[in-house]
């Protein structure tokens, strides 16, 4: 598959964004806290100073990837086969079998639902494969559409 593929729609960069920033914010209160505790019990200030340096660089590095991430992340469904595209420089292309889908679920974290997204799981006898977030609309369309080939290709 190449990029003609369906993008994702623009304001999963926004549920991606606030995302990283709840994952940093976390770790950073933890080595806050490793500070304090350095500070009480004397342990080494390095662990809380390694901590907090490491999630702001981690949180600048995926900041910075989210463009480059919704630019390269595609899906396209086939009667045949479901294609997942992903990166650029690392490019993993999936093909997921219809007749091997076994089952496709809506999921809607806190996230998601403020921005009217879902995510759509694409389950396997053997693994899961995700579309990060689609509208409620689209979403409703893929699960149909899929389930209804997967049921066509196991009745012939």
């Amino acid at each position: 598959m190449n990029e003609t593929g369906h993008a994702l729609p623009p304001n999963i960069k926004f549920v991606w964004r606030a995302d990283i920033f709840i994952w940093s914010f976390n770790f950073f209160v933890v080595g806050l806290l490793l500070l304090i505790a350095s500070h009480f019990w004397h342990w080494p200030s390095w662990l809380g100073f390694g901590v907090i340096g490491l999630t702001v660089l981690q949180y600048i590095i995926r900041r910075a990837l989210v463009p480059y991430r919704y630019r390269f992340l595609r899906y396209n469904i086939t009667p045949t086969a479901v294609f997942l595209q992903k990166g650029f420089f690392f490019r993993k292309n999936e093909a997921i079998p219809i007749a091997r889908i076994q089952n496709v679920t809506l999921e809607q974290g806190p996230l998601l639902r403020w921005q009217q997204l879902q995510q759509v799981n694409i389950e396997t006898a053997s693994t899961a494969h995700v579309i990060d977030g689609v509208t409620a609309a689209v979403a409703d369309q893929l699960r149909t559409r899929i389930l209804t080939l997967a049921q066509e290709a196991r009745d012939e």
